[in-house]
């Protein structure tokens, strides 16, 4: 079907341009335009993990700030729908909050205005076919470098330079139309010629996807008087509801966070327009004031449009912002996080968050905390013990021993259910970001929760190994044997408790060290090394079917010590104070990790 569509367009463009020289002209500065936009887009995407993103980390604790970071940003990228995906990439990934993303998108809207009266002041007033030229040299020349930064300077250089040259050859293309036709006969007059040309500019957004580009051609045409000044407010409204479609596709691979933050951002261009075309005649004589206090005369049309795309946007944001916190309950009760009842799904990983290293890879975390989080509830009922037990404040050498339901949880079952889906997931998305062209810092990061993951899922396979001893030991009518099968489910239960308790503490370092101490604590939990075993046997305290079992589970219980730490130490403690210790993750190890598939 889209190739039969694109077929029935290239035939409708062939017989049009065969028949006009002029149309030609304005379609080939509408596609130079996009392809700027194309060359811009891609230019800040490769800047990306740049003061961009760092910003917006540092940025958004409230929503004044959003707003200002989004108009910032937006001014500069010059892109309010580039923006918006950023955005809608930090929030999949948990970086920001929904509030807070709403308010970029908000302070994005008013930032974009700008574009237009660049286009204003330069674009139409001066000849800038002669700076496209030397950007467009400049641009492609830094564009073949191999450096990453300088390729993405051309890249921006390019963009600006195709976007000079398809805003000079739209406004000639209208010009020449002066002189055979005029299409200003075939405008609407009135409120209806408002209505009529916003569904014109939606749609012409919508195919363009690049509300810049749409406001080009609009101060192209009516600068050169071949569409009147309420048509082009109509097509100026129907471009800024068109421009809602880039965040929408944009969020079709994210999660529920982004999907709510692209319904806010339609909700806030649709709602607002439909507001301005209500009160469209108060609006058009507000900007008539404001135009007559700036000193701009009844002919400085472009001007006058640009001020009221302006007045617009920081009306419509205006009247948003005490409505945030509201829209945001209402968002998050109706686009709910989809859960599957059978198999647990990632929550963090998406397609959207690969785009940027700011985003992928503290994406990577969160999913192996989750991931952590569910292995946890297979650790504790594997020991017999409640998950919230574990974490409560309740003494564990107390809790432990009275715990003696046997919870007869099947491990592979969980382990297909709660965990293996997301481990295959997290795997492969550690391989994505790797293929990209990351810092050394990164790829050490990433390393390093590979092995983290790698531990979750060996934990899990060892405790299947002990599950039937502990269930069995640990309500013997033998108390030595007993004791025993309840200190080796205390070390374990004891480890998982200061793991969360890594995440709620002030004192980070002194958390790090108790895990540290612990650490150097787990190779002693091994019974065949600190002679505990060589006294039960020599008091015949235990027989020798119970010394095996102990033996092999106190150095499994040993192993599941070390890892959990290791583990607390790659995924909660921040990435400048995680243990240097080569054994732990040796090029061997991560080596062998990279070579296996989900298990």
């Amino acid at each position: 079907m889209k190739k039969l569509i694109l077929i029935f367009v290239f035939i409708i463009l062939i017989i049009l341009f065969y028949f006009s020289e002029n149309l030609k002209e304005i379609a080939a500065g509408t596609a130079i335009l996009l392809f700027g936009m194309f060359f811009l887009e891609d230019g800040f995407k490769l800047l990306s993990g740049g003061p961009v993103e760092k910003w917006l980390r540092n940025s958004t604790d409230s929503v004044l700030k959003s707003i200002s970071f989004g108009l910032v940003s937006s001014t500069i990228l010059q892109s309010s729908a580039l923006v918006a995906v950023i955005t809608i990439s930090f929030l999949s990934t948990g970086l920001i909050g929904l509030s807070s993303g709403i308010g970029i998108t908000l302070g994005a809207n008013i930032g974009t205005t700008t574009g237009a009266w660049l286009i204003s002041f330069f674009g139409l007033k001066l000849k800038i076919s002669s700076f496209a030229l030397p950007l467009l040299v400049f641009g492609i020349i830094l564009v073949l470098q191999s450096n990453r930064k300088l390729k993405a300077l051309g890249n921006v250089f390019a963009g600006i330079g195709f976007l000079f040259l398809g805003i000079h050859f739209t406004k000639e293309g209208f010009a020449n139309y002066q002189s055979s036709i005029d299409l200003l006969q075939y405008g609407v007059p009135g409120i209806w010629g408002i209505i009529v040309y916003t569904f014109i500019g939606i749609i012409v957004t919508v195919v363009m996807q690049s509300s810049h580009a749409s406001l080009a051609i609009i101060l192209a045409a009516l600068s050169t008087n071949q569409i009147s000044y309420e048509n082009a407010i109509g097509m100026t409204i129907g471009a800024n509801i068109g421009s809602t479609l880039t965040p929408v596709l944009g969020s079709l691979n994210s999660n529920a966070q982004g999907k709510r933050l692209a319904t806010a951002h339609v909700f806030f261009k649709v709602i607002t327009s439909i507001l301005i075309l209500i009160f469209i005649t108060q609006f058009i004589w507000i900007v008539d004031k404001v135009s007559f206090y700036l000193g701009l005369g009844a002919k400085d049309l472009i001007f006058k449009l640009s001020l009221f795309h302006t007045l617009f946007n920081v009306f419509g944001v205006i009247l948003f912002i005490p409505f945030v916190p509201f829209l945001v309950k209402v968002l998050t009760k109706i686009i709910k996080q989809p859960v599957s009842e059978d198999i647990a799904q990632p929550i963090y990983l998406s397609k959207t968050s690969l785009k940027y290293p700011e985003t992928a890879i503290p994406a990577l975390i969160k999913e192996s905390r989750h991931l952590f989080d569910n292995a946890f509830e297979i650790i504790a009922h594997g020991l017999n013990l409640h998950r919230q037990d574990i974490l409560s404040d309740k003494k564990l050498k107390e809790l432990v021993p009275r715990s003696t339901e046997n919870m007869q949880i099947n491990i592979d079952e969980l382990y297909l259910k709660k965990v293996k889906l997301i481990y295959s997931k997290i795997v492969k998305y550690a391989t994505l970001i790797q293929s990209s062209n990351l810092s050394e810092e990164n790829s050490v990061v990433i390393n390093k929760v590979r092995v983290a993951n790698r531990y979750i899922i060996e934990i899990i396979k060892h405790l299947r190994n002990l599950q039937t001893n502990i269930s069995f030991y640990s309500v013997s009518d033998n108390d030595n044997i007993k004791n025993e099968y309840n200190l080796l489910r205390l070390k374990i239960a004891k480890v998982m408790r200061e793991i969360y308790r890594t995440e709620k503490v002030e004192d980070l370092n002194e958390q790090h060290n108790k895990l540290k101490r612990l650490q150097k604590k787990a190779k002693y939990h091994d019974v065949l090394i600190n002679g505990k075993l060589d006294e039960l046997i020599r008091d015949k305290k235990i027989n020798s079917k119970m010394a095996t079992s102990l033996m092999n589970d106190s150095a499994l219980v040993a192993r599941i010590c070390e890892k959990l730490i290791t583990i607390a130490e790659l995924l909660y403690i921040e990435s400048d104070s995680i243990l240097e210790n080569d054994e732990l993750y040796s090029e061997e190890e991560i080596s062998e990790f990279f070579e296996e598939n989900a298990v």
